[in-house]
């Protein structure tokens, strides 16, 4: 079963009767991180690390889908996502009133989901 890497409880929530999901209120970078950590342990990326137009200063959610299989280090999946974790340095974090989290949780809970579907199909 693959791995949902999630920060948003309502992708934990959707998924976790589908996915195996690894769920912690973590930063986007702390997702990345994670990710990346299992990517070193031999998983691949599934679902790219920075999908979607939302800039990640734009938002604190971030879900991404790995292999379930260690096969070996996957050199595609290790640049992309120490890319994507660079990316996300460069943008200057940005306080995020709470009013809007969970518009933005439905907008990572919609990139995933549509992601899924096409990963599933």
């Amino acid at each position: 079963m693959p791995i949902l890497v999630t920060n948003n409880i309502l992708v934990k929530t959707n998924y976790e009767n589908t996915f195996r999901t690894d769920y912690r209120e973590d930063s986007l970078y702390g997702v990345l991180i994670r990710v990346r950590d299992y990517i070193h342990d031999g998983h691949i990326l599934l679902t790219h690390p920075l999908s979607g137009s939302v800039k990640p200063n734009e938002t604190p959610y971030k879900s991404v889908l790995i292999s379930d299989k260690s096969t070996g280090l996957d050199h595609d999946s290790l640049n992309l996502i120490e890319s994507a974790a660079e990316s996300i340095k460069k943008f200057p974090p940005r306080e995020i009133p709470e009013q809007y989290l969970p518009e933005l949780r439905e907008v990572d809970f919609t990139l995933i989901r549509s992601a899924l579907n096409n990963h599933l199909s």
